[in-house]
């Protein structure tokens, strides 16, 4: 890697740590709800939220009902999503008279938004109309954000508070997210994205003239639609001459800032970021990729601020960081290291001019390179956002390594909006108790016991969520409706249908490229796991919360287990690493390690 590459993740890592103080205090005021600078602007805003939907703000739930108003209003998002896909032609803004989306991509489309996953097995310009992708997609994008942050804002008020069953309102905790978080910050990414020339408006696509018309061969077709064969059974083709270009347009922008700061990943068109009129320069990918880690890595000293001890939130940070930076090297190294079966043959040549410092640049976007595109492919999978600016199919088996172990571990390394940090204080809870049994002293942290119950849904939330992909993919590769799909067969065919599962159940959304999804069976199967994937960790971190909340707070002593020393730091991320090793390791030695030692 040059001193471009070099330069850009220092500075991308600077500025995220550099924002983490600032915005990270001004959420804890908030969720605490203290006066901000943006009250009187929101502030009359909320109160008549409340009043419209009869909240009463001061009303506090216990961890079942935080937990039912939750699931109910996801429910609801997936209703309505799939009945806007079902009946978009016949509502307004469909200038281009996209027909129904078919009910199982319907679906799968519902459940991945609701959930934050954002999978997509349909292409944005050729099937969504402007009020799906506004009223259905880009809502979603906001409320499922805020639906994590409400969720890890419970989590908190568990260990800071005692003798108490409420956990807060769930209502309160949404709505502020969005408007005094969310909105106005999306606000700021959407105008700094138009200044670099994504699209926002509601014109219809344009067409326009080609400078140099291209040619392709089109298999010709008979009255039923098959394509016509020959004397000898060769396909007959005609050739079409390509004069002129759809370029499609829409409200991008607004949705593009929510996709990457809410964690989503999903994109306004097909390719996604490495759409030109998504992400069409460098400083607009930089952007995106603050955005994408932003809010997560904030909440780590949100916590710290909320739970009175900022020491305990910069440990919690400084562990995740610490995997990203060990698992960007491993990318970094990956990609630019080149593809050694390329490297045999005569004539190829890899170095990918000045500015690339040479490595494997299949599928990346020149005007990126592959620094940039290793970088947002890890970003992107830590934080479970799933949004791309290269085809990680291309990667090389160990590039793509990274991205599909970063979703296996789960939503921990920075992790969605509120969910990287619930994921990753659930790490810290087995860390403990796991360290006060090798020392023989009860587990406590943050002056709260960890007792049995605690433990077994910490386990309910880590180990069911990487026991479902496993089970996903042995399912896939068994039926004939899972391996059709595969364009690649062997060991990187494995990890495509490997890395598809994984995406859904982390709620991380990006796909490897390669496998068909849009069918029956991957459309529900997929859906499946992102429901799954999303609320089996949500309900034990709800419960857990509930549990420590009615537990009394234990003074600190002599004998408690310190939490925000380098050591535990340490103890931490090994804790991690080794869980996510012995879960994932035989399948990962089936797909990418075993491809990798095929080039050889």
């Amino acid at each position: 890697m040059n001193i471009f590459g070099w330069l850009q993740v220092l500075l991308f890592l600077g500025v995220i740590l550099a924002l983490a103080k600032p915005l990270g205090s001004y959420m804890a005021r908030v969720f605490g709800g203290e006066k901000t600078f943006l009250h009187p602007v929101f502030g009359p805003v909320e109160r008549f939220i409340y009043r419209l939907a009869g909240v009463k703000p001061d009303s506090g739930m216990n961890w079942k009902k935080y937990a039912l108003a939750l699931l109910f209003f996801n429910v609801l998002g997936i209703l309505v999503v799939y009945a806007l896909q079902r009946l978009q032609t016949w509502l307004p803004l469909n200038l281009m008279k996209f027909g129904p989306v078919p009910p199982d991509q319907a679906f799968n489309t519902a459940v991945s938004f609701a959930t934050n996953t954002n999978w997509q097995s349909y292409g944005g310009e050729t099937t969504m109309s402007y009020l799906t992708q506004m009223l259905g997609l880009a809502v979603q994008n906001f409320l499922s954000a805020a639906t994590g942050m409400a969720a890890v804002v419970a989590f908190i008020r568990g260990f800071v508070r005692s003798n108490a069953k409420g956990l807060g309102n769930f209502w309160v905790d949404l709505v502020r997210s969005n408007l005094y978080i969310l909105l106005p910050i999306s606000f700021i990414i959407a105008l700094i994205l138009i200044s670099q020339g994504v699209v926002q408006n509601f014109r219809p696509y344009q067409t326009a003239n080609l400078l140099q018309p291209t040619s392709y061969e089109k298999p010709k077709l008979d009255a039923a639609g098959q394509p016509l064969q020959d004397a000898q059974g060769k396909p007959i083709t005609e050739t079409v001459v390509v004069k002129e270009q759809v370029l499609p347009l829409g409200p991008a922008a607004s949705q593009i800032a929510i996709k990457q700061l809410g964690v989503n990943g999903g994109g306004f068109f097909n390719a996604n970021s490495a759409h030109p009129f998504e992400n069409p320069t460098p400083l607009s990918n930089f952007v995106e990729m603050l955005a994408i880690f932003l809010i997560s890595g904030a909440l780590c000293y949100t916590f710290g601020k909320m739970v009175g001890d900022t020491r305990q939130g910069w440990a919690v940070l400084a562990a995740m960081t610490i995997i990203f930076c060990a698992m960007l090297g491993v990318a970094e190294w990956a990609e630019h290291g080149g593809n050694p079966a390329l490297a045999r043959l005569s004539g190829v040549d890899q170095t990918g001019g000045p500015l690339q410092a040479g490595g494997n640049m299949e599928g990346k976007e020149v005007r990126f390179g592959i620094s940039a595109s290793a970088l947002f492919a890890t970003i992107t999978t830590a934080a479970s956002c799933g949004a791309v600016n290269s085809m990680h199919d291309s990667f090389t088996p160990l590039g793509g390594l990274v991205p599909l172990w970063l979703m296996e571990v789960g939503e921990v390394i920075y992790g969605g909006n509120g969910c990287g940090l619930y994921g990753m204080l659930i790490y810290v809870i087995i860390s403990v108790f796991v360290a006060g049994l090798m020392v023989g002293r009860t587990p406590e942290y943050l002056g709260k016991k960890i007792e049995a119950y605690e433990m077994k849904m910490a386990s309910l939330a880590i180990l069911v969520p990487m026991l479902l992909p496993l089970m996903g993919t042995a399912v896939a590769v068994l039926f004939p409706a899972g391996i059709s799909s595969v364009a690649n067969p062997g060991p990187h065919g494995f990890s495509e249908i490997l890395y598809a599962f994984s995406s859904g159940v982390a709620n991380n959304g990006s796909a490897f490229g390669g496998l068909n999804a849009n069918t029956l069976f991957y459309n529900t199967a997929i859906a499946v796991m992102m429901f799954f994937g999303r609320y089996w960790i949500l309900i034990p971190v709800l419960a857990i919360s509930g549990s420590l909340a009615m537990k009394k707070t234990v003074p600190f002593s002599s004998g408690t287990l310190e939490t925000h020393t380098p050591l535990f730091i340490a103890w931490l991320v090994g804790v991690v690493v080794v869980v996510a090793a012995l879960n994932f390791l035989p399948a990962l030695a089936l797909g990418p390690i075993v491809e990798h030692l095929l080039l050889y």
